[in-house]
């Protein structure tokens, strides 16, 4: 290849200028402006996304019936928002109950605490007996400097915890309101979805036009495969820990299976960051049982994620182990626990736009520019 001319030169490296500078720009609106956008309007977008959901069915049942989509959707609205008010009425109802049993045994709760905190301490007082005298000392510096951490640490972690709940109760009433616009938004958006569409579609150029809707598509492929397949693999591990609990007679079964099910949720963390040292703390108390049943209910768990995942997920998304690792750690530096969560989506839709050929121009002028550099360095 000919090396290229000045003004040609001139012209290539303005166009890749121009790329990156409109990509850090939208890097750093998603950075900063993202979440607290996300924040002020999420109950329209969550009204935006339920319509999405529902404006297959009501359009099926529009065509087949003949019935308004006003009345559809005002139905099929009512009859999601019944089922997910029992739903979650039958759990919050279970849940209630373990709370008052928790909180009517809660001194036997402490007790059984602090005697599976002295077993602990006098098995590893055992274990101590048995080490080198410098080893000792070391381990026994080391527990010493842990417990003045915890005893440093547990007073701020619980005044913390007071506070999040006193944030939680002040935000009561602004959670109602945000409910009730939430449900108004979903029926209206719902109901006039055909319109809103056409006519936001009418107002756009050919070309962005075009670019958002492979966007579209692309964020509809991955985000809902994504979150379908994650909540899909969560409701399993759910009915996986209430039933290996209920059978190895835990108390609290629904808290905690509940609780450990939204744990498993959250990319790397998983169930058994929880399960394993619950076992570890039975065997070192002698609960030889009961950490048998926990490692198995968490066995259970594990295979089924090993088993099922690569079917849900992988099947949908084609997102490699290491472009997930790499998505939930930037997605975790960036925006915490919800960045854990978005980043394999927003990953699987760069990927999605990547292989859709929008970016072929760019990689083109890339590979250019790559060789002009080269020429340049080699003087030919």
């Amino acid at each position: 290849m000919n090396e290229l001319t000045w003004p040609q030169r001139g012209r290539l490296w303005l166009r890749l200028g121009l790329r990156l500078l409109l990509l850090l720009l939208g890097l750093w609106a998603l950075v900063r402006l993202g979440p607290p956008l996300i924040s002020l309007f999420a109950p329209f977008l969550l009204a935006l996304l339920m319509s999405w959901l529902l404006s297959p069915a009501v359009r099926r049942l529009h065509e087949h019936f003949g019935i308004s989509r006003r009345f559809l959707s005002l139905f099929l609205l009512l009859l999601v928002f019944i089922l997910l008010a029992a739903i979650l009425w039958a759990l919050a109802a279970g849940a209630a109950r373990e709370l008052v049993a928790l909180a009517g045994n809660w001194e036997a709760l402490v007790a059984s605490l602090q005697a599976a905190t002295d077993a602990v301490g006098h098995t590893f007082s055992r274990l101590m007996d048995h080490l080198p005298s410098l080893a000792r000392e070391t381990a026994e510096g080391l527990a010493g400097q842990f417990f003045q951490w915890l005893e440093t640490v547990l007073p701020t972690l619980l005044s913390a915890a007071m506070d999040s709940l006193a944030g939680v109760a002040r935000a009561v009433p602004s959670f109602a309101v945000a409910t009730v616009v939430f449900i108004m938004a979903s029926y209206f958006i719902t109901a006039d979805y055909p319109r809103l569409r056409s006519s936001l579609a009418d107002r756009l150029p050919s070309g962005p036009r075009s670019f958002l809707s492979l966007v579209k598509r692309a964020a509809s492929a991955g985000f809902g495969g994504y979150v379908r397949a994650e909540l899909i693999l969560s409701v399993g591990v759910f009915f996986i820990l209430l039933s290996g609990f209920l059978l190895i007679h835990q108390p609290y079964a629904l808290l905690l299976a509940l609780a450990l099910a939204v744990l498993d949720f959250i990319p790397i963390i998983g169930s058994g960051t929880a399960m394993v040292p619950w076992a570890v703390v039975d065997l070192l108390t002698g609960q030889f049982r009961h950490a048998v049943g926990l490692m198995v209910v968490w066995g259970l768990v594990a295979l089924f994620r090993r088993l099922a995942e690569p079917k849900v997920l992988g099947d949908q998304t084609g997102l490699s182990p290491i472009l997930s690792l790499v998505s939930v750690y930037v997605g975790m530096k960036a925006a915490g626990v919800l960045g854990m969560v978005l980043g394999p989506v927003l990953c699987l839709v760069a990927l999605d736009v990547c292989r859709s050929g929008v970016l072929d121009n760019t990689m083109a002028d890339i590979k250019l520019a790559c060789r002009d550099a080269a020429a340049i360095l080699s003087g030919s």
